[in-house]
């Protein structure tokens, strides 16, 4: 009887951990999208500057700066460059999330931004959402991780001999 409760809180426990998935992906995709635009407004002035007098080009007018003999402009130089690269992280990363529901995952779980992956699980608030989505997610993780305990305990039951009927041992050691 306590190993169907084990068995039951465990599929429980799953379940909460599942549907925090789909939240925690709108999270982020939320906070992305707020630095994204961020960066953008940033960029904003520089980008009509090179528009102007580079094609639009924000390299050319980095660039600009940089061998300028002011060593002032030569330091805007730098953090222009520092907010052009920024703008460039954000709008890959923006890319990378536009994907459907297991790119996202694979993204986040193997190449997402750590500053902004961290920044979102510190700002996190648990959810139980009842979107399809995030049922789908809870009863998926559930049953997974009540699998896999159980495959665990079972094959390590089985090393040690747990369960098996003093036939079987007998036959096994003639």
């Amino acid at each position: 009887m306590l190993r169907s409760y084990l068995r039951l809180v465990l599929f429980a426990f799953g379940l909460l951990v599942g549907v925090q998935v789909p939240g925690f992906i709108t999270d982020y995709s939320q906070r992305l999208d707020a630095h994204r635009s961020e960066a953008l407004q940033s960029l904003q002035g520089f980008r009509a500057t090179a528009q102007k007098f580079f094609k639009g080009d924000l390299e050319a007018l980095v660039a600009h700066y940089r061998v300028s003999d002011d060593p002032v402009m030569r330091s805007d130089g730098q953090s222009v460059a520092t907010l052009v690269q920024r703008d460039r992280l954000l709008e890959a990363e923006w890319w990378a999330m536009q994907g459907p529901w297991y790119k996202q995952v694979t993204h986040l779980l193997t190449a997402a931004n750590q500053e902004l992956l961290l920044e979102t699980y510190n700002g996190y608030r648990y959810q139980v959402l009842l979107a399809p989505e995030a049922i789908a997610w809870g009863l998926s993780c559930a049953l997974l991780l009540a699998w896999l305990v159980e495959l665990l305990l079972v094959s390590i039951g089985f090393m040690f001999g747990v369960g098996r009927t003093k036939q079987v041992l007998a036959r096994h050691r003639h």
